[in-house]
């Protein structure tokens, strides 16, 4: 368990990944020799993990229709986060960006986070 190396191929992630619920279940305090090599192989795995398995940015306008799709609403609805529904369908058909202004309202009123709407 003292032979920390890099993760180069799925075995090496699972065999990390396996030495690590084991050394977690042992709640190492900082400090302690075993929390720095947990700490080590969780960086190691979360390194292989953005190499490997990428998360695809969120696309703004897949952040709005999924949002309308959960809480049912329609286009009409969203007058008050665009101004109006010719913009409303300006933006979803990627007419126009989305201002400062319809991001801080689809915020605050629908509860988008700000990084889903950035792009």
């Amino acid at each position: 368990m003292n032979n920390i190396h890099l993760i180069e191929t799925e075995e090496d992630y699972d065999d990390a990944m396996k030495k690590v619920l084991a050394m977690a279940k042992t709640n190492p305090q900082p400090g302690a020799p075993e929390y720095e090599r947990l700490t080590i192989l969780s960086l190691l795995i979360e390194e292989y993990d953005r190499k490997h398995y990428p998360v695809a940015k969120s696309d703004p306008i897949e952040a709005i229709t999924f949002r309308m799709e959960q809480q049912g609403l329609r286009p009409v609805d969203m007058k008050e986060y665009f101004g109006s529904t010719g913009r409303f369908y300006d933006i979803i058909n990627k007419k126009r960006k989305l201002s400062l202004s319809m991001i801080r309202k689809l915020h605050s009123g629908l509860g988008l986070a700000y990084e889903s709407l950035l792009a």
